[in-house]
């Protein structure tokens, strides 16, 4: 796809879910129940894939698991078979010799953008960084990652993101600070830069349906998140397109918000605190992930690739309360629908 053409499928604004790894007991891939959660994120109407991403945990990257590659090809090879266009992102990581290579790799393999992490880069200043970010765009379309700091990530300035948002291949930014404060410097920011062609998409799982609704003015500029690229997307998918394009209509007739989006945005985000073990500082925000996708049968365990990596304590009690509490957010009856097609 043309960078042109990714611009504009991101503008639509799209669920993209954050592609989790499946796992073997023995923490090998299970390429059966990879491609059914691929399978089943396009199933529901998913307008892309996030690969290689912190879902899908950074770990597939080591020389001794070597999984990184082996991830893009499988999501790419469902992804061709789907009839329609897809936004492909591939997650970058690395100091810049590593991600110019991740970058190469995933165009080769025809990811359309890379979804840029700066974790390994916590103490570079703005201009390393954003000359970083341009090593990285000269070979692939960028989407900018504020990834918050309990997950790895670092604080991005309002200088940062100024800077980054004249970068002429960036195509979107993925806000995920978890921060109102930090969601503002970015969008301010590409206000300021006046890039009405950056999509935005919010990562804050705190805030989904609210980042959606939401309008940022600064001066004659508003800007919206036009979808969302997220973790917690990567369960009850087919709710979620369903929520994204309820907003958007709200949006689209400038009606005032409903007392019901205001109450859905908090049960969002009481299911996002138990699915990201929020009690436990998200220790468990992959493994909780894994544990919806288990009970729905996409993945036969809630192994991640570091054994210390596992449900945080008393985190599945309170998956057990969100899922008896919300009802009406789950997809489970869509899932077991179509399970054994997925798994074939």
């Amino acid at each position: 796809m043309e960078t042109t053409d990714i611009r504009n499928l991101l503008q639509k604004g799209l669920v993209i879910p954050a592609h989790p790894l499946a796992l073997t007991a023995r923490r090998t891939l299970d390429e059966r129940h990879q491609r059914a959660l691929s399978r089943y994120y396009l199933a529901a109407g998913a307008g892309g894939l996030a690969v290689g991403v912190h879902t899908t945990q950074f770990a597939i990257r080591t020389p001794r698991i070597g999984l990184f590659q082996p991830v893009l090809e499988l999501a790419a090879e469902e992804m061709d078979r789907a009839a329609r266009p897809l936004a492909r992102i591939a997650g970058i990581c690395g100091r810049t010799r590593q991600a110019v290579a991740e970058a190469e790799l995933a165009r080769r393999l025809g990811y359309d953008a890379g979804l840029v992490s700066l974790a390994a880069m916590k103490h570079d200043t703005v201009a390393g960084l954003v000359s970083h970010c341009r090593a990285v765009a000269d070979v692939i379309p960028v989407i900018g990652f504020y990834l918050q700091p309990a997950a790895g990530g670092r604080v991005l300035p309002y200088a940062f993101w100024r800077k980054f948002s004249e970068i002429r291949n960036v195509v979107a930014i993925k806000a995920a600070p978890f921060n109102r404060y930090q969601t503002i410097d970015v969008i301010r920011a590409v206000a300021d830069a006046r890039r009405d062609d950056i999509a935005l998409y919010t990562g804050n799982d705190d805030n989904i349906i609210m980042d959606l609704l939401t309008p940022y003015r600064f001066g004659s500029t508003v800007r919206r998140f036009a979808g969302g690229l997220l973790g917690h997307w990567a369960v009850w998918t087919k709710t979620a397109v369903r929520l994204l394009a309820r907003c958007r209509r709200t949006t689209a007739r400038g009606d005032s918000v409903p007392a019901s989006l205001l109450r859905l945005n908090i049960e969002v985000t009481d299911a996002n605190a138990a699915f990201f073990d929020a009690a436990n500082n998200f220790s468990g925000c992959i493994a909780g992930i894994h544990e919806v996708l288990r009970r729905q049968g996409l993945l036969r365990g809630t192994w991640c690739l570091d054994p210390r990596e596992t449900l945080g304590p008393g985190q599945k009690a309170e998956i057990d309360r969100v899922y008896k509490a919300y009802p009406h957010l789950n997809d489970d009856m869509f899932v077991a629908r179509h399970l054994d097609e997925w798994l074939r």
